[in-house]
């Protein structure tokens, strides 16, 4: 990589990355608290665009932050839940074994989150595509407009009807 292409990866991330640093924290904070060190997790998240910047060109820079930052989040949460197997033997206590997952609950959850995923994919296509970059990507209508190169009245529609059919099919399962 030559001078001019180091300059112009420093100026565009400097002007398309680092700007949405504040966000990405919070947006972290706010949805893997259990994570103990986020600050990594943003550095590395910005490591991983700066390589993805190097091999092929970003349309959306907030997004693929956003989507680098998530996949990492959840990539700690499941090396937390790891847990280390130890022998079961006659001098292990009793309350090793009781088990305290609460079954129907977590099938409660799995069950909801199925439904809501078909409920988003029999979406509009348009619909579909706002509904998930304003919910699943935290990103502002404005954002989401301008990604898409529809006006922000279209992204309002669309987030409307999204929200009205979604509701509409909770509706009729109760």
């Amino acid at each position: 990589m030559n001078e001019t292409e180091r300059t112009d990866q420093a100026l565009w991330f400097e002007t398309e990355v680092l700007p949405h640093t504040r966000a990405l924290r919070s947006w972290l904070l706010v949805r893997f608290p259990t994570l103990p060190d986020i600050d990594d997790l943003v550095q590395e998240s910005f490591t991983r665009i700066l390589k993805a910047k190097s091999k092929a060109t970003i349309l959306s820079s907030r997004a693929l932050l956003f989507t680098i930052a998530r996949n990492l989040a959840l990539d700690a949460v499941r090396r937390q839940k790891v847990v280390n197997f130890e022998a079961i033997t006659e001098d292990t206590p009793s309350y090793v074994l009781i088990d305290e997952t609460d079954i129907i609950e977590t099938i409660s959850r799995q069950q909801e989150l199925e439904l809501l995923t078909h409920v988003i994919q029999s979406l509009p296509t348009r619909c579909r595509k706002v509904f998930t970059l304003r919910t699943a990507y935290g990103m502002t209508l404005t954002e989401i407009a301008e990604q898409m190169g529809v006006s922000l009245s279209t992204v309002e529609k669309a987030m409307a009807q999204g929200t009205r059919l979604c509701a509409e099919y909770f509706a009729k399962k109760r």
